[in-house]
């Protein structure tokens, strides 16, 4: 019977003689005579078929599959002939292969004309001589007979330390300079930075690193400079005086240059203006040397 049917009337039963008591069953809960809506019958239910089955088939048959394709593949490498591995040593690759006769080879490059010849020697006389006027200016503590330590150089920089491990990375060989006085206010100094060579030019992107900066007002000369004849790149700037409350005016030039493995820099110093032509000067003197 539904909760919601209704209870017809029983008639009475007639009573039972008395026996033992036996106990008494519990009260169903009140029904409701309100008359219940049409149930409708229920939807055949449909067995499903596990999917976990599915899946371990097709698992089970990749895994077949697999140790079936290893198997054969194993059995046909089994069956072919050995092959012999080539030898590690395999002369027919030497170079040249012939030698040339004795009247066909090429004689070598001069010193003159063999750069590396010059640049391996001693780098302090790759420095143009003292131009005329000019007298060596003893007070610097930077040079040690014509060297500059690599520390003591990255020491000009604002950041020394970050220009101390980019001289080092960039396998820097070493560093030779010189320093001129003329006059009561005048300095000059050159200074030549050598890299090793190897397969990237670092003489060269040391250089175009310097000059990038020159344009700016805050840390360079505020211009783009004008370029050093026979050059290629190297470029030299006359900076904009700076004055300031209880100092003499401050003139500076600077030249920057590379040739080879070789970056070339030059400054100029006075309290008086420096002409174009006063860098430019010094700054194809030392081209030509190297």
């Amino acid at each position: 019977m539904e909760p919601n049917d209704t209870i017809p009337a029983v008639p009475a039963e007639p009573a039972a003689p008395a026996g033992p008591a036996e106990p008494a069953a519990p009260a169903e809960p009140a029904v409701s005579a309100v008359p219940a809506e049409p149930v409708e019958p229920s939807a055949p239910s449909v067995r499903v078929r596990p999917r976990g089955r599915t899946t371990l088939l097709i698992a089970a048959a990749a895994l077949l599959g697999i140790a079936g394709g290893t198997a054969v593949g194993y059995g046909v490498q089994a069956e072919r002939p050995p092959t012999p591995l080539p030898a590690l040593s395999q002369a027919e690759l030497a170079y040249p292969a012939k030698s040339l006769p004795a009247d066909k080879v090429p004689a070598p490059l001069p010193a003159s004309q063999d750069r590396q010849v010059r640049t391996d020697g001693d780098l302090r006389k790759l420095i143009m001589k003292r131009p005329a006027g000019w007298s060596d200016d003893k007070d610097t503590d930077w040079l040690n007979d014509g060297w500059v330590s690599v520390d003591t150089y990255a020491r000009d920089f604002e950041h020394e330390d970050s220009q101390l491990e980019y001289l080092l990375e960039s396998d820097v060989r070493r560093v030779a300079g010189a320093a001129w006085k003329k006059g009561a206010h005048r300095e000059a100094n050159v200074r030549l930075v050598q890299f090793r060579s190897g397969a990237i030019a670092e003489a060269a992107s040391y250089a175009d690193g310097q000059r990038s900066y020159m344009p700016s007002k805050e840390r360079g000369a505020g211009n783009e400079g004008d370029p050093v004849k026979g050059s290629g790149s190297g470029r030299y700037y006359v900076y904009a005086v700076d004055r300031e409350p209880g100092y003499m005016p401050f003139y500076r030039a600077r030249a920057v240059m590379h040739r080879g493995d070789i970056m070339i820099e030059i400054n100029v110093f006075d309290t008086a203006p420096i002409s174009k032509k006063d860098i430019r000067t010094l700054a194809e003197r030392q081209l030509e040397l190297l």
